[in-house]
Formats: structure tokens, C-alpha cells, sequence
């Protein structure tokens, strides 16, 4: 498991979570719930780790909505900081650019 994602997973269950604009306008775009994201935080699963990002350490993980639908969300810790976990961004993933697991990129 991946060091940035159980701090997440952390601050998700004190409540310590943030949604940044991006994040917010790629949540509707995709009819994605913020409830959604944060209830499935707790059962993520690792697809891409960026433990040294500049702008913080970030993490790309697959959830499950409340439909047991995909999503690929990027939760993130501002650099410097230890909290909030952040929703950088979240989105369905595509079929056609991932592969049926939605974990692994097509070539």
C-alpha cells in the first residue's frame, strides 16, 4: 500500500478533506458525488503512486461509486503540509485508454 494513501485515508476519517476547484468541475462533468469519493476512500486501490510531486505527495486510486461504477480519483497533501487530503481531480475512466481492471494504461 501506498504511505500517501493511508495518510489520506486518515484524514478522511477526521473529516480533514478539501475538493480543489478542478476537482469539483471534473465531479460534475462526470455526474461523480463528493459523498461518493469520500465513502470510497476507505476501500481504494493503488493504480499510480507520486510520493516525491512537487506540489505534494499524490496519489491515483480506483473507487467505486454508490453505483459500484468505476472512478479514478488523484488525492493529494499540499507540500509541507499533513493536512487536508485533497481531491485533486476525479473521473471515470475511459475504456478505451485503460484496461478492464481500470488499473492498468493501454499501450
Amino acid at each position: 500500500m501506498s504511505a500517501t494513501l493511508e495518510e489520506v485515508q486518515a484524514l478522511a476519517v477526521r473529516g480533514e478533506v478539501r475538493v480543489s476547484l478542478h476537482g469539483y468541475e471534473e465531479l460534475a462533468a462526470d455526474q461523480v458525488r463528493v459523498r461518493d469519493i469520500i465513502d470510497g476512500v476507505a476501500t481504494a486501490v493503488v493504480v499510480e503512486d507520486y510520493p516525491d510531486y512537487a506540489k505534494g505527495p499524490c496519489v491515483l486510486v480506483l473507487q467505486q461509486d454508490g453505483a459500484n461504477q468505476p472512478i479514478h480519483v488523484v488525492w493529494g497533501i499540499p507540500a509541507g503540509q499533513d493536512t487536508p487530503a485533497v481531491v485533486v481531480t476525479a473521473y471515470r475512466p475511459d475504456p478505451q485508454r485503460w484496461d478492464e481492471t481500470w488499473r492498468r494504461r493501454r499501450t
